[in-house]
């Protein structure tokens, strides 16, 4: 009797361990680690539309994204400089003519910058203000306005094609913001500062007394329209 007592415990102890032993914990193989998705892609271009005072010009972009907050940037534009102190005088419909003016002026800058994204764990990634900066080679095309022996104003186009180069060293400094997610299309606004000075000057314009006025600087504020795509 004592003997079945003691085997029926034991019978007992071992079902009990197998039912413990019977249920089943699933765990994942490797640590439930979720990386946090970039809200940002690494690369972009694009079109600046540029509008300043001297009217408007347009540039191409690239950017590279090195952190959450630093990008380099590439610019390569072209945009009218115009003199402070030209006044255009229309004297019939579809004509002007601006008293004085020897030079036109097409700038065309390639700059290389930096861009710094400001505020990023303050303000939600719809709304990215940044400040920006570069600096780079500026090839200005000189082309005359008027043909000086006749005083008579040359068309735009064949101007051109009487155009000489000259070159400089210019940048500019600015402040902007890009709206919307970062996922694909890219839109945005800025302001910026360029200077562009010309050692020396350029022959621009023969001021109320006969003399000659040389420009010597061809940057200026402009309000730039940035459109693009990330990638």
């Amino acid at each position: 009797m004592k003997a079945l007592v003691m085997f029926l415990l034991f019978g007992c102890t071992l079902l009990s361990a197998q039912s413990a032993d019977s249920t089943l914990v699933f765990t994942s193989p490797e640590p439930e680690t979720f990386p946090e998705r970039r809200s940002q892609m690494d690369d972009a271009w694009g079109v600046d539309i540029l509008l300043s005072n001297n009217g408007f010009g347009l540039a191409g972009f690239y950017r590279h994204q090195y952190s959450r907050d630093l990008f380099g940037t590439v610019n390569f534009g072209l945009a009218e400089s115009k003199d402070d102190n030209e006044v255009e005088q229309y004297y019939y419909p579809g004509y002007s003519f601006i008293l004085g003016k020897l030079n036109r002026f097409l700038v065309l800058p390639l700059h290389f910058g930096v861009q710094y994204r400001l505020f990023a764990d303050d303000i939600t990634d719809s709304f990215r203000p940044y400040v920006n900066a570069g600096i780079g080679p500026t090839m200005i095309l000189v082309h005359p306005y008027m043909d000086q022996s006749t005083g008579e104003q040359i068309e735009y186009f064949s101007s051109l094609g009487k155009a000489q180069p000259r070159y400089t060293v210019g940048g500019y400094i600015g402040a902007g913001a890009f709206f919307g997610a970062d996922m694909g299309s890219l839109s945005g606004i800025n302001i910026r500062y360029y200077f562009i000075p010309m050692s020396g000057g350029i022959d621009s314009r023969i001021n109320e007394f006969g003399r000659r006025e040389r420009k010597t600087e061809f940057g200026g504020f402009f309000i730039t329209i940035n459109i693009g795509s990330a990638f």
